[in-house]
């Protein structure tokens, strides 16, 4: 069974990688989102059949439930740990109270550990994982990079 917290972290991705906002992901946008995600091609063939495994009413797209059944997995004890880990970590990173990591902020934390990085490299850092072009790293796009 699928937790309500899964569902809802899911949920801001979905709307991500439906690029034209039409309640559904093609294959064409799946591989898009993949590609800026985590940075690896996906062929058509490939993506097209996860559309497939995934596809219960075979129209070739991917509804927000069945892109939940394709990428969401039940939480174990040992997953919900990890989240929590995460969770740690990502406060470490984020802005205060905005529930996000900005340039700024990443700057700050990697100054901390004694990584010197400028803005601007901080920014390309973010926009590699950006999924949903805001700018910032919600805590959805911080387990996809940390899942890349």
């Amino acid at each position: 069974m699928v937790h309500a917290a899964t569902t809802e972290r899911f949920s801001s991705v979905f709307a991500s990688f439906d690029r034209n906002a039409d309640g559904r992901i093609s294959a064409a946008e799946l591989r898009l989102c993949m590609k800026a995600a985590l940075g690896e091609d996906v062929s058509a063939e490939d993506a097209e059949a996860l559309v497939a495994l995934a596809d219960t009413d075979g129209d070739r797209l991917l509804d927000e439930q069945e892109f939940l059944r394709l990428v969401a997995r039940p939480e174990t004890e040992e997953e919900e740990e990890r989240c929590r880990g995460l969770r740690e970590a990502f406060a470490m990173y984020e802005v205060k109270g905005e529930g996000c990591i900005t340039p700024a902020s990443l700057m700050r934390m990697l100054a901390r550990l004694g990584s010197e990085h400028g803005i601007e490299e901080c920014r390309a850092m973010i926009r590699r994982f950006d999924l949903n072009g805001d700018g910032v790293v919600c805590f959805d796009e911080f387990k996809v990079m940390m899942d890349a």
